[in-house]
């Protein structure tokens, strides 16, 4: 079970990431803002995809 939360973890990283790179692309955001947009994007996944593995687990 924990093998199938990190690999769909992984997975909607994956896809953040990409739409979030389209977002870039089409908002033109200049490169210098570009990595803080990913940074704050993939922190708040990875908060979220961990609230949910413990609420996940524990409940």
């Amino acid at each position: 079970m924990v093998f199938f939360l990190v690999f769909f973890a992984l997975f909607i990283l994956y896809m953040i990431n990409s739409m979030t790179d389209a977002l870039c692309e089409r908002r033109e955001i200049p490169s210098e803002k570009q990595p803080k947009v990913f940074r704050t994007i993939n922190i708040l996944m990875t908060i979220l995809l961990t609230s949910t593995y413990v609420k996940f687990m524990f409940t």
